[in-house]
């Protein structure tokens, strides 16, 4: 298996200033709440708690709190998407499924008007051929897939390089 990792221009660029709240907001979305157990050998080892912890070690190392929800429903995510508004500087997503049919969680992404970058811990492009297409890292300003929990760390460094405009 070939391990990807895709990264999109920036569309704008967003400088932090004093306002900016030096916070993330880390999305898991359905079956995230499984990890350690559901299929290790696809999707890794480590527990959500641990990707978790993780972030938040590593957002302290770049100097930012990182905040992390799970949900297995697609309204509960939209929530929280819309609750990064004004709170949180940037997300980081992994929408899991929805990526690849929510026109909502989509939709919620880009009324925010907030960097987010989505992460996959499998590749999806080595998957099924609906898997392939992500309907919600369309409108992110990135996608990493593929190296089960690096792809969360190495999001979280690519999307605090666009808040802080490098």
């Amino acid at each position: 298996a070939v391990n990807i990792y895709i990264w999109r221009q920036a569309t704008r660029v967003l400088t932090m200033t004093s306002t900016t709240p030096k916070r993330i907001l880390g999305i898991h979305g359905p079956y995230l709440n499984l990890l350690g157990t559901r299929d290790p050998m696809l999707y890794g080892k480590q527990t959500l708690d641990e990707i978790n912890a993780r972030l938040a070690r590593v957002g302290q190392e770049l100097g930012f709190d990182v905040a992390c929800k799970q949900s297995n429903v697609e309204g509960d995510i939209v929530e929280l998407v819309h609750s990064a508004r004004g709170a949180f500087a940037g997300i980081v997503i992994n929408p899991a499924g929805y990526s690849h049919t929510s026109v909502v969680i989509r939709d919620a992404l880009l009324a925010v008007g907030i960097p987010a970058v989505e992460v996959h811990l499998s590749n999806l492009y080595a998957r099924e051929e609906f898997r392939r297409v992500s309907l919600t890292g369309a409108v992110t300003r990135g996608v990493v897939s593929g190296f089960k929990s690096g792809s969360y760390e190495w999001g979280l460094r690519a999307l605090v390089e666009i808040i802080e405009g490098k």
